[in-house]
């Protein structure tokens, strides 16, 4: 397990705060506003249908250069019911500012679904991603998820979760995986908001990453601020016990003075914390090497 300084940049600090206080997808649509300027020639195609419902879209990001390029596909989080691929752009920009073909995707929500269906879309949109990857500039051979929060859940089950998988795909085209202050272990149901999400569920128990792992899983990043408050230390705790009890290589990254919505605060201003140099060394070594457990 790693430990990672913040550094903080004294002119953003009363922005970053103010944004770490929003509700819903305000303070991510004012990190796409406000966020530091990437410094990239990057080309994004907007509005590409995965599926035909209206939130099964998404927004690719490609770097500058003649690829070809690893892909990514970033989850935004909610609480599975909020939240939007257009309040995260400033993902989309940075990851691809530092060379990743990047998919920031949408996925249908609570109340119009509950679980599975925000999982299938997730799979849906990085099956979408694999397969159309070349006609973007990207590979076929190397394939990252990312998700935050809500994200973090969606990509991490549907690595773990080959049912919710389209026809002829599964978690096996992903090389990893990097879940940002996700819930994998919230039994029993404490929030409106997860009720509402797997509630209806008739075994609960297949709805936690934790009691779905097996050696066929990817590996896995998985990081955390110590001052969460939306998410408890015992989901990346018994994430990291399952996966090592499996021998999944997996790493853990835990940011002091950090809170939940710091994660994504840092990937809009890269001064706030190290969370996009860190995810890009983890990927950089998982598509050339084995991950460490």
């Amino acid at each position: 397990m790693k430990t990672r300084p913040i550094r903080r940049a004294a002119s953003l600090l009363g922005l970053v705060s103010l944004l770490s206080l929003m509700p819903g997808c305000s303070g991510p649509r004012l990190l796409t506003t406000f966020a530091a300027p990437i410094g990239a020639d990057i080309t994004v195609t907007r509005d590409l249908a995965y599926g035909p419902a209206p939130k099964q879209t998404l927004d690719i990001y490609r770097p500058e250069g003649q690829g070809p390029f690893p892909v990514l596909v970033f989850v935004h989080g909610g609480a599975w019911n909020s939240g939007s691929r257009q309040g995260y752009a400033f993902a989309g920009e940075r990851y691809a500012a530092e060379g990743y073909l990047t998919a920031v995707i949408g996925y249908r929500l609570v109340p119009e679904v509950t679980y599975p269906a925000f999982v299938e879309d997730t799979a849906l949109a990085i099956s979408y991603v694999h397969a159309n990857a070349a006609a973007y500039g990207g590979t076929r051979e190397t394939l990252f998820a990312v998700g935050h929060s809500a994200g973090a859940y969606n990509v991490v089950q549907a690595a773990l979760a080959p049912e919710v998988w389209p026809a002829g795909k599964s978690p096996a085209i992903l090389d990893a995986v990097i879940g940002l202050a996700g819930p994998y272990d919230f039994l029993p149901l404490g929030r409106d908001s997860a009720r509402a999400a797997f509630g209806g569920t008739p075994d609960l128990g297949t709805t936690q990453p934790v009691n779905r792992v097996t050696k066929d899983a990817p590996p896995m990043l998985l990081v955390y601020g110590q001052r969460d408050k939306s998410v408890g230390p015992t989901n990346i705790a018994s994430m990291e016990a399952a996966l090592k009890a499996a021998k999944v290589p997996v790493e853990t990254i835990i940011y002091p003075d950090t809170n939940h919505a710091d994660l994504v605060i840092g990937m809009a201003f890269p001064g706030r914390n190290s969370v996009v140099a860190d995810t890009v060394q983890f990927m950089q070594k998982a598509a050339t090497t084995d991950v460490q457990d």
